[in-house]
């Protein structure tokens, strides 16, 4: 790690980036130096959600009693989470909140209705700045809703700049509790979307069913059989054919609307078997229809440790090569992390955050809103 000494002897432009997604299973915090390209990760941290979290951040996804009040007090503890975050990632790297320009935050999803016109994250940003003396950059997908854009996924903006070859059709997929694409054709304009579940329906029922957080290399779901009913159900959801540009979250994909294609009596392991079929499936067949033939596919999150998962996409995309994001220099724990490190930065700098192409959005925009310190 490089200290914070030599740092201020450089031309660091040092940046933190926290993602918190729809896993809703914690922080990811990362500190990069963009004096470099590609940016330098210069040290990396995860904050697991107390064991009470998500389940409280869950209820505030469907109605309930005094939801405003509930959302404004999970906002402020999310704040104290993402300050122990920033705290904890500039001690690894031994680097002062001064040094810091800002902090690029996503938030804390908890409803995301773009045909609506509205989407909403937790975590208290004047808190956040004030508890940790820096910057807060956040509210990155409001601009782009209201200039017409899904206002997500951001993050292709950022696979541009970092992962695009002049060479090699390359696909970057992310599989977080939803799974994304960013298609990097040469010659082409970047394109990208949401193509569906990706950890988000694994997790909760391997959750409800063994206790654990989720299924390791995907090991519980090997051990299982498809049911073919089950998954042709599904792969029904109209979402799924929806062209891009498009988004989605728990709103369409969630414990709830698995159990209505339920029939009652099916393994609990052929269930899990079934929900990463659909995931890997619903990936492979929107790179298929709406990216080309990719020579390369780089997976990053928390997808990208489903050995299982990524097996299934090699025999689905057998004329694609299928790595992690690793591979082109930034591991695959940290990519979105970063992106909205990248995504403050351009803020600050009065650059545009968003891609029209993938968002929809009638323009380029500035993304974000500033809580200074």
């Amino acid at each position: 790690m490089t200290s914070e000494k030599s740092h201020k002897n450089t031309t660091a432009d040092l940046y933190v980036g926290l993602m918190s997604g729809t896993s809703l299973d914690g922080v990811d915090a990362v500190l990069a130096d963009f004096g470099a390209h590609p940016p330098r990760l210069i040290a990396t941290h995860y904050l697991p959600y107390p064991r009470e979290l998500p389940e409280r951040l869950l209820d505030l996804q469907k109605k309930g009693f005094d939801e405003l009040h509930h959302a404004a007090l999970i906002g402020n503890e999310v704040a104290h989470l993402y300050h122990q975050a920033v705290e904890a990632v500039l001690e690894k790297a031994g680097v002062m909140a001064e040094s810091i320009h800002a902090v690029g935050c996503h938030g804390q999803t908890i409803r995301h209705n773009p045909h609506d016109g509205y989407t909403l994250q937790l975590g208290n940003p004047a808190l956040l700045a004030e508890l940790s003396g820096i910057s807060i950059v956040v509210d990155f997908r409001n601009r782009d809703m209201a200039a017409g854009g899904q206002g997500a996924p951001l993050v292709p903006a950022f696979h541009d700049v970092v992962f695009r070859s002049p060479e090699v059709h390359r696909i970057i997929l992310n599989v977080g509790g939803i799974a994304n694409v960013t298609n990097l054709n040469p010659g082409s304009i970047t394109k990208g979307f949401d193509t569906g579940p990706g950890n988000i329906l694994l997790d909760a029922w391997v959750q409800r069913h063994t206790g654990r957080v989720f299924d390791e290399d995907g090991k519980w779901a090997s051990s299982g059989h498809v049911i073919p009913r089950l998954l042709d159900a599904l792969l029904a959801h109209p979402f799924l054919d929806l062209a891009p540009p498009k988004s989605c979250g728990r709103e369409q994909f969630n414990i709830d609307w698995l159990e209505s294609n339920l029939v009652g009596g099916e393994p609990a392991e052929d269930v899990q078997a079934t929900l990463l079929e659909l995931s890997a499936r619903s990936i492979a067949s929107a790179i298929e229809r709406w990216c080309g033939k990719p020579e390369e596919l780089a997976v990053c999150g928390g997808g990208a440790h489903n050995e299982m998962l990524l097996r299934r996409l090699s025999a689905l995309l057998p004329r694609t090569r299928i790595q992690t994001s690793d591979i082109l220099g930034i591991g695959a724990d940290w990519v979105e992390a970063l992106a909205f490190a990248w995504l403050a930065r351009q803020t600050l700098h009065g650059l545009p955050g968003n891609l029209p192409s993938v968002t929809g959005a009638k323009g380029a925009r500035i993304l974000g809103a500033i809580y200074p310190h």
